[in-house]
């Protein structure tokens, strides 16, 4: 019968695992929620929240109410009957991840019945009490195989089958391991296992069927059975047998301790469990745990029998056992879960994840010569005060190979070059007049070319889907910032198309001051050299047109965006 009881666990555990290895189990608690914390900790929770203390508060976290069934079995010199009915109640704090107290009471009923016969039943027993005949022993220890009757008459010897019904209470306070809420890999678990041991009382009040109504049993119409053929026997003793269970058994009388005329005895208890979660509020839990008290009648017997010989009193004390499934609630409002379902290392990991609360050091990013562009992208070590372009290079405007922070002519044209150690170029005493030099007017330079002459052919600029520069786009603005630099005194004008609608205004805007910034930014072209002009007719909307400007060219180089909400949009 232990067997199946056994195995109808397993087959009970194999179903909750199946059912709660499907539950979603979240993350925990926000460590920020100040309404989970108690006042008492309050102070402890800002200087949390301030930065001034590593660790959150402990959050206030619900109770525990279970209840559950389950079959209850006792340990003693008679054989259980299984299964038989328990029932229990609980409720549960924890005081940790970890720890945790519950208050249990439990209820059983234990039965117990031997296929071996007695006759040497002691005087005063039960049996005896009810007016079975057994061996009597002398003052002087003698056995007798007759015992003298109240009549004065000797009876014969009777067999009798020990048999027992005990009603038990207990009340316990017992304190709560579980195992295996910290998890490494995951937030939070799905099933929890605890083992559990405390200290209680127990109260308890046993029966023995020995007379069917007021008449006793012919024990004798059965045979004692054996090893082998025990259940037959087990079967004619429960056709014989009503379930009256009408007389008191052996008990300590008055000189133990009694709560309503039942037997009290102190005892302690030890267990195991395992919970698996169905929800944030509810689990289910199966649990085995066995009671220990020092007493030995827990079954109405006191004596072990002998085959053959005297009855000897046992050394050992009874106890039982309660295996359960029961239904456990969590309770509470403005609470987290008990804190035995989370994992105090979810903190820790989330905030090392994605860091909320963390105090993190401002980025120090070396800069070795002090030019604002950080050394992981500065391609020069650059003198002290000399501006620089975004890749830390030294600014030269007009290309003479001298530093604008060094160079006292800023923009030394094409044909004063070189320029001396200052930057000042060499340039050519230019004619007089205009009659004796015509170019000079022409060109508004002594070297009788115009800017268009100098620059030549400039390229056009295409753009694709978006408004960023392609390769081929990056090395041909290369070429024109190369001519720019040859020829200081030159500016162009960078063209835009089409103006139809919005869209297109917004488009060409973009498309022209991507072409200026990249010149001002990358190539280290002055922006006014370059003359910002978009939504002109003509031309292809995803191209720009570069072209050399007049000399007398005043047009601006920087124009507000016509719609630039349109073009977040």
């Amino acid at each position: 019968m232990a067997s199946k009881k056994y195995l109808l666990l397993a087959g009970l555990f194999c179903l909750i695992i199946s059912s709660a290895s499907a539950q979603k189990v979240g993350a925990s608690y926000d460590v920020k929620d100040s309404s989970l914390i108690p006042s008492k900790r309050m102070p402890l929770h800002s200087q949390f929240l301030e930065g001034s203390y590593n660790f959150p508060a402990k959050p206030r976290n619900q109770w525990e109410v279970g209840f559950g069934l389950g079959m209850f079995t006792v340990s003693g010199d008679v054989p259980a009957q299984i299964p038989t009915p328990g029932f229990h109640v609980h409720v549960r704090k924890a005081f940790g991840y970890v720890f945790s107290v519950r208050l249990q009471y439990l209820y059983g009923i234990g039965k117990g019945m031997h296929w071996l016969q007695a006759e040497n039943y002691y005087k005063n027993s039960p049996w005896q009490n009810a007016g079975y005949h057994a061996p009597y022993r002398t003052n002087s220890g003698t056995i007798v195989s007759s015992q003298t009757l109240s009549g004065g008459q000797n009876g014969s010897l009777e067999p009798v089958f020990y048999n027992y019904k005990t009603k038990t209470q207990d009340l316990s306070l017992q304190g709560v391991v579980t195992l295996n809420q910290i998890r490494f890999h995951k937030a939070k678990t799905s099933f929890t296992v605890y083992g559990f041991g405390g200290i209680g009382a127990t109260v308890y009040d046993t029966k023995v069927n020995a007379l069917n109504g007021s008449a006793k049993y012919n024990f004798a119409s059965i045979p004692s059975g054996s090893h082998d053929n025990r259940k037959d026997t087990k079967d004619q003793l429960k056709d014989l047998l009503d379930d009256s269970y009408e007389s008191d058994a052996d008990n300590h009388g008055p000189r133990r301790p009694k709560l309503f005329g039942n037997t009290l005895k102190p005892s302690g208890t030890v267990g195991m469990g395992v919970a698996f979660k169905l929800s944030n509020r509810i689990n289910l839990a199966i649990e085995d745990r066995h009671t220990f008290i020092k007493d030995d009648l827990l079954d109405g017997q006191r004596w072990q029998e002998q085959a053959w010989g005297d009855p000897v009193l046992t050394r050992d004390f009874d106890s039982y056992n309660y295996a359960s499934i029961g239904l456990n609630i969590n309770i509470g409002a403005k609470a987290v879960e008990p804190l035995w379902w989370l994992n105090p290392l979810d903190y820790a990991y989330s905030e090392i994840r994605n860091p909320r609360l963390m105090r993190l050091p401002k980025p120090v990013l070396p800069d070795s010569d002090g030019d604002g562009v950080t050394d992981q992208f500065d391609q020069e070590q650059t003198p002290q005060g000399c501006p620089v372009n975004s890749h830390g290079v030294t600014l030269d405007t007009d290309g003479d190979g001298i530093p604008d922070c060094k160079d006292k002519e800023l923009i030394t044209p094409t044909y004063c070059q070189p320029s001396d150690a200052d930057g000042i170029g060499k340039c050519p005493v230019p004619c007089p007049t205009c009659e004796n030099c015509p170019d000079l007017c022409k060109g508004g330079k002594g070297d009788g070319q115009t800017c268009a002459e100098k620059l030549g052919q400039l390229p056009s600029i295409t753009f694709g889907k978006s408004n960023k520069l392609d390769d081929d786009a990056k090395a041909a603005l290369a070429t024109v910032a190369q001519r720019l630099r040859n020829n200081a005194g030159c500016k162009i004008v960078v063209v835009g198309y089409c103006s139809s609608n919005k869209r297109e205004q917004q488009l060409s805007w973009d498309h022209v001051n991507a072409v200026i910034t990249y010149l001002v930014e990358k190539e280290g072209i002055s922006q006014d050299r370059l003359i910002f002009n978009y939504g002109q007719e003509g031309g292809d909307c995803n191209t720009v047109d570069l072209q050399p400007a007049e000399a007398d060219d005043n047009r601006p180089n920087t124009v507000p965006a016509p719609h630039p909400n349109l073009r977040k949009n």
